[in-house]
């Protein structure tokens, strides 16, 4: 398997559809084609970034009426040439016409293999890549705007600037240790001092903001918790906009944990509705409690649900000293009935805000929203263009970047000899290249294109 085969795919969902694209991409990709497409002119002669109409003849037979776009190289996504057929989008043609294509001697395409080329080519840096399958998969508009963010290219500059930094003062100390007569380190330290001090405030701001945009990305891991019967399936249900979860009088009705995510005005939840925790002699409710606890030690956010209609017990003091440092809030439900806890009595044993709310009717889930924004995103979700960090390895290597450039504020206070500084320099200037593929190995390269879908 090479690079420089021509490649091969189904771009567009394989399912009955109005149109299904298939991209060719590849040095032999216009003259492949023009082997199995009848039209006006043949494809070796029309302009690039032209729409032709035609139709796929094989063995004499017309297979189906098309329009094939062409984009000559290097001016291509691929910065190959490329070719995308628009058939139909029978599920039976589409896949007929990819089998046509593949007998010219044409290599179906790996999972990932056009946006990899696109990378190898330079096209695309690595950052930009993995934003492709993050626009693909994002579930809210604030996760989508921060990836097509960064497919524009806005991670690439700041890291490309902070790396122009840290290499010109690399620059400068080999410099100066090679040549002490023509470069003067006298009052350097000072300098350098500034500019680390300067690329750290830059690169704690990243991570600062991936705080938010890896959780607006991926959702927040969020588990409803409280004693059997307190309403945790109807919350649910309201939240999902559907009967997920079984709802009965019966106490202990869930008995193993139920998973939806869904949306509340952009936040993304990942919510995991728990079997009722109490003490219980059965066997099968008890490994349901088991796992209810396991859940809120992995949870980012708990939603504790407390049946207002019934007194505080032993059940709830056990929830609440399992809850109490984790990020919470309280759902005093059923207050649409005679309240019998109130919020105070809830304060009295865990520091936390209390929203009195009704699963039945619908009332509080306003509130709940706010409360989430609270939490996590201090009152407000900005929806702008700056640089937000939504991917875990872009964090992952900032924050090892920021170590490296603290060692070298160490080695500044005590006054080491500049050498020093430039190995926890080039450190720092390889973690940030490893953002965007300047500096790589091939094993990660498979790894994150190996996570796309087929065709893209």
């Amino acid at each position: 398997m090479s690079n420089n085969d021509t490649i091969a795919a189904i771009s567009t969902a394989l399912s009955n559809s109005g149109i299904s694209i298939i991209r060719v991409s590849g040095d032999d990709a216009i003259t492949s084609i023009d082997k199995i497409y009848k039209g006006k002119k043949k494809l070796v002669d029309v302009e690039s970034h032209t729409i032709n109409y035609g139709h796929i003849i094989y063995n004499q037979e017309i297979i189906d009426e098309v329009f094939v776009s062409v984009f000559r190289e290097p001016n291509s996504f691929t910065r190959e040439n490329v070719v995308e057929i628009n058939c139909h989008g029978g599920v039976l043609v589409t896949r007929r016409i990819l089998e046509i294509i593949i007998r010219n001697g044409i290599r179906i395409a790996e999972p990932g293999e056009f946006t990899k080329r696109a990378f190898l080519n330079g096209r695309i840096d690595l950052s930009q890549a993995e934003s492709v399958m993050d626009i693909i998969e994002s579930s809210n508009e604030y996760a989508l705007n921060a990836s097509i963010n960064q497919l524009n290219g806005s991670v690439s500059r700041e890291i490309v600037s902070l790396r122009e930094k840290i290499i010109y003062e690399i620059a400068y100390i080999e410099s100066a240790l090679d040549d002490p007569e023509h470069y003067d380190l006298n009052g350097y330290n000072d300098r350098l001092t500034n500019v680390v001090k300067e690329v750290i405030n830059r690169v704690d701001k990243l991570i600062k903001s991936s705080n938010n945009g890896i959780l607006l990305k991926n959702g927040i891991n969020t588990v409803i918790v409280g004693k059997p019967n307190a309403g945790k399936s109807s919350l649910l249900n309201i939240l999902a906009k559907k009967d997920k979860a079984i709802v009965t009088d019966i106490p202990g009705t869930t008995r193993d944990i139920i998973e939806e995510q869904v949306s509340i005005n952009g936040i993304v939840l990942n919510i995991i509705d728990t079997a009722g925790i109490r003490e219980t002699d059965n066997v099968v409710e008890k490994i349901g409690v088991d796992k209810s606890i396991s859940a809120i030690e992995e949870a980012d956010f708990i939603i504790y649900v407390v049946d207002s209609s019934i007194e505080l017990d032993n059940n709830d003091y056990s929830i609440i000293e399992k809850i109490k440092n984790k990020k919470h809030v309280c759902l005093l439900n059923k207050s649409d009935l005679t309240n019998v806890v109130s919020e105070d009595d809830i304060r009295n044993h865990i520091n936390s805000k209390v929203i009195s709310i009704s699963a039945k009717e619908g009332k509080g889930i306003n509130d709940l929203e706010n409360e989430i924004k609270d939490l996590f995103f201090n009152g407000e979700i900005e929806d702008n263009n700056e640089v937000v960090i939504t991917n875990i390895r872009h964090k992952d290597l900032l924050c090892k970047c920021d170590e490296s450039l603290k060692l070298v504020l160490d080695s500044l206070s005590q006054d080491m000899p500049e050498d020093f500084y430039s190995i926890d320099l080039m450190d720092a200037y390889k973690y940030l290249g490893l953002i965007i593929g300047q500096e790589i190995e091939d094993d990660l390269v498979e790894e994150i294109f190996s996570k796309f879908c087929m065709g893209k």
